[in-house]
């Protein structure tokens, strides 16, 4: 039997059924009463099978009846909500196929048709070296042994190692192939596409990248900047989709944030631990690495 069919039957067995032109508020609230109770249902009867074992022997023909009553249930929901079940279940599986879909034939390029002084390189180095300012620490990007953009600070109260946020908008570049940032540290913009340039390089795009940076730092601080985490909160990875879902990224599932973000992490622990550090971005390889502390220390200013 398919959901469709499913549906239209269940609603036939339905008691507390809507009426047309009438707000009725129990024909809703019973069947999402029913959904509470009924998993209440399903946890009691996995509750028995923890408690009993092998005694509880049909365990499994309980299981079976309470998700057939939890199904009727959020089929009497859809109706009533004028939504086809059918469709909800094809819209589910494509967006858990999103959350965990992490895998490409190909990275993703773009840039590809455009001339190489506009690409993103497919490999570059970088080293942060930390230098010790006046009153705060100020950190120093040097990529492929030139010194880009300004130096950082954490922009803090309290040092919390936000100086070194830049290798997080390179493990965007590497993982998603996508940063303004980066296109603008390495002079990379889409020059010969004005509105693209405008659009995808400018500042709203910027500004967005840095607001994501900002988004999972806060998330990453009360995680302990997520050592140890292999999984987010999809309502982080959901908030960060909606930021940017008018750009190009917007390419990008879910789940390729997540790795983005998990890697960004696990590169930046290990530059704040060294107070510094090398890193390689790789975007065929689709991974940003530590490669060790920094070449050299920076004299105190």
């Amino acid at each position: 039997m398919d959901f469709d069919n499913y549906q239209k039957e269940a609603l036939g067995t339905d008691r507390v059924p809507a009426r047309d032109g009438v707000d009725d508020a129990a024909s809703l609230v019973v069947p999402m009463l029913g959904l509470a109770g009924e998993t209440g249902q399903l946890l009691s009867e996995y509750k028995k099978h923890l408690r009993d074992g092998e005694a509880h022997r049909l365990f499994k023909e309980r299981v079976s009846e309470e998700l057939g009553d939890l199904l009727w249930y959020v089929a009497n929901v859809a109706s009533k909500f004028d939504l086809s079940l059918s469709d909800v279940a094809t819209a589910n599986l494509a967006k858990v196929k999103q959350r965990w879909a992490t895998e490409r034939d190909k990275p993703l390029s773009f840039d590809a048709e455009l001339p190489e002084n506009e690409r993103l390189p497919r490999r570059f180095e970088v080293e942060l070296i930390d230098i010790q300012g006046e009153d705060r620490q100020r950190v120093r990007v040097v990529i492929d042994g030139k010194p880009f953009g300004a130096e950082l600070t954490d922009n803090a109260y309290d040092p919390d190692g936000y100086r070194f946020h830049d290798v997080f908008h390179f493990a965007y570049a590497a993982v998603l192939g996508w940063s303004p940032i980066t296109r603008a540290l390495l002079r990379r913009k889409r020059k010969s596409r004005p509105l693209l340039e405008e659009v995808e390089d400018g500042g709203r795009a910027a500004v967005i990248e840095e607001g994501v940076a900002a988004l999972a730092f806060e998330y990453a601080r009360r995680h302990r900047f997520l050592e140890g985490v292999a999984a987010l909160d999809f309502q982080l990875l959901r908030t960060i989709e909606d930021m940017t879902s008018h750009l190009e990224v917007r390419q990008c599932t879910t789940g390729e944030w997540e790795q983005a973000i998990l890697q960004g992490f696990e590169v930046w622990r290990a530059v704040v631990a060294a107070r510094g550090g090398c890193i390689a971005v790789e975007l065929d390889e689709r991974r940003i690495t530590f490669q060790g502390p920094p070449t050299a220390q920076e004299p105190s200013a």
